[in-house]
């Protein structure tokens, strides 16, 4: 089977936030260079919340990813909290009803996250924001994808091109949100958004591979 029962993906969300409580305190200082440096206390506080509510229950891959997303855009602060919450109640709504999350599948969930996001986010790719790590990653996977190469090998090429959309901001003058006033003196450091969805993005794929495997 090309793909891992979403009844068995609860998996996947628990590991996305052991990342973000294990790097909370990276992504703060990331933030802070160009930032106020709420970043990571602010993803932390709604991670951490929502394992707290996942508990023990049985849930599914897409019922644990809307929990987090409802979390994330309803009760923590900053920025960034609705942004992430778009990305995962569109993801977990597209593929609310599947049984089986297979490549097809994801690849839907990656366009319906992006596309949720066109109502609160102008921003695009070389803007210096998560749209750096989440477009040349979702690109990355569709075109694996329709190349014919397995789930697996679709998502390790996801894997590469997240780090190096994230990467590739370093370089970037930042265009949107406080860091903009900042002009050129943006450029050579990290945008904390892109780097905290790279960190997302890394531990759903490992997850993912897995559970497939």
């Amino acid at each position: 089977m090309d793909g891992f029962a979403n009844a068995a993906g609860k998996s996947i969300v628990m590991k996305m936030i052991a990342e973000i409580q294990a790097n909370k305190v990276y992504l703060s200082d990331i933030d802070g260079l160009i930032g106020d440096g709420d970043h990571g206390m602010n993803m932390n506080k709604g991670f951490t919340l929502c394992k707290e509510r996942l508990g023990r229950n049985a849930l599914t891959f897409t019922e644990s990813l809307a929990a987090l997303g409802d979390i994330l855009f309803n009760e923590i602060g900053g920025s960034m909290g609705p942004i992430y919450g778009m990305i995962f109640i569109e993801m977990a709504e597209y593929a609310a009803k599947e049984t089986v999350i297979t490549a097809h599948v994801f690849a839907g969930m990656l366009d319906a996250g992006f596309n949720g996001l066109g109502d609160i986010v102008q921003a695009r790719v070389g803007d210096k924001t998560l749209i750096d790590t989440f477009v040349p990653a979702r690109d990355a996977f569709a075109e694996a994808t329709a190349s014919g190469l397995d789930f697996v090998c679709a998502l390790q090429k996801f894997k590469l091109s997240s780090e190096n959309g994230m990467l590739s901001t370093k370089d970037l003058v930042s265009r949107f949100g406080r860091s903009s006033r900042l002009g050129e003196r943006s450029r050579g450091v990290l945008d904390a958004g892109a780097v905290s969805c790279n960190l997302i993005f890394q531990a759903m794929a490992d997850e993912m591979i897995n559970l497939i495997k």
